[in-house]
């Protein structure tokens, strides 16, 4: 378990957290009642976007993804993927629950798998020496980096290379990090496939001498159609990639209210007067819109590029393709409370037919924690202190 809470990047301590919450003993409030399905919106049903949890299945559940510093490993990390169950939002709170039965869920080294896999954290001027360890795995894979310049051996697409890493095999990749910026990476073995079921990341690569924000956070959206990964765990559905029925969205592998969970979640935890730093990579199939309420921002970094200064402007709505990649920045000037942060396609903020839900989090001021209103929101995100 990480000893800091919020989003991935995040180095707010536990303790910091509970003091600012008031030890969140508020969670136990009177009449604190969080909405579930049947408070007037139509349930999610099975055969929509979830299928609650079964103690028949021997999968074990994914974790938060981790920051891996590869540079403080030698510049050494090897990836596994196994088999998992993927919890987007675990409660019957805000339409839920919302579980994929089964994904393929990267892990780093002996850390837990996660959905998205750990993102790898390295130094421009440095090599990674990737590994893909499928010696337990079932079918075969590859991991494709983009943004970096690599020799064409390591360029992860087994059509084009030749190299493909099958059940029983490992494979180490060297990749060069010599092209600052915030990264994707993923499965390029019947991509259309793999991905769907969960087999991406972020590689982020730090220019040298590179200043961080106050508060510098990794944030990954994605649009599921969760009829692949039921059909992967056994369900009898029909999965047809090319009528994609996007039903469930997520950031960090999250859908809200899960999504504001501290320690489960990706909350977005600033002090007023922080530079904030929040790195997006589009790991679906849509372009989604990404908007943080009462804050302007800058976009300055995109797909590895800096972004000029005379090209900047203030914002607060960035349109994210799939695969790109946008670093923005913002200071938290604003009256401290409570922000969205969301996909203003408004149907992707939904869990099945419960609005609010799906692709959104929130900035979250510490000087706001120790209100009704966020224990109301720890409790629909399912934090118990």
């Amino acid at each position: 378990m990480s000893n800091y809470v919020g989003a991935p990047g995040s180095t707010v301590s536990r303790r910091e957290f509970l003091a600012a919450t008031g030890s969140v003993g508020a969670l136990g409030l009177a009449g604190c009642a969080a909405p579930t399905n049947g408070d007037g919106n139509a349930a999610v049903g099975a055969d929509e976007t979830t299928v609650s949890q079964t103690s028949e299945s021997s999968l074990p559940y994914t974790s938060p993804p981790e920051v891996v510093q590869v540079d403080e490993q030698g510049g050494q990390v090897t990836l596994k993927s196994a088999p998992a169950r993927h919890a987007a939002h675990p409660l019957e709170t805000m339409g839920g629950p919302v579980e994929l039965p089964q994904v393929w869920a990267f892990s780093a080294d002996d850390g837990e798998p996660s959905v998205p896999g750990p993102i790898l954290r390295t130094t421009e001027g440095n090599d990674m020496e990737v590994t893909l360890d499928n010696t337990d795995g079932m079918r075969p894979h590859t991991v494709h980096f983009h943004g970096v310049r690599k020799a064409w051996k390591d360029d992860g697409v087994p059509t084009t290379t030749g190299i493909r890493v099958d059940p029983g095999e490992k494979h180490t990749y060297t990749i060069p990090a010599n092209v600052p910026g915030t990264h994707l990476y993923h499965c390029h073995y019947q991509t259309h496939r793999h991905i769907e079921m969960g087999m991406y990341g972020i590689l982020r690569v730090d220019p040298e001498g590179y200043e961080p924000a106050d508060r510098e956070y990794f944030m990954t959206v994605r649009d599921w159609d969760s009829r692949l990964p039921r059909q992967m765990a056994g369900e009898n559905v029909a999965y047809d990639p090319r009528n994609r029925k996007p039903d469930v969205f997520t950031v960090n592998g999250k859908s809200a209210p899960r999504t504001l969970h501290p320690e489960d979640g990706s909350p977005i935890i600033v002090e007023q007067g922080d530079t904030v730093r929040v790195h997006y990579v589009n790991a679906g199939y849509m372009s989604h819109p990404m908007h943080i309420h009462n804050h302007r921002f800058q976009v300055v970094e995109k797909d590895g590029g800096v972004v000029p200064e005379a090209a900047r402007h203030d914002m607060d709505v960035t349109n994210i393709a799939p695969a790109e990649r946008h670093t923005i920045e913002f200071t938290a000037d604003a009256q401290p409370g409570i922000y969205l942060m969301h996909c203003h396609k408004v149907n992707h903020v939904m869990n099945g037919n419960f609005y609010p839900g799906g692709m959104l989090s929130g900035v979250v001021y510490k000087e706001a924690m120790d209100t009704d209103i966020f224990a109301k929101l720890m409790e629909y995100a399912g934090y118990e202190g």
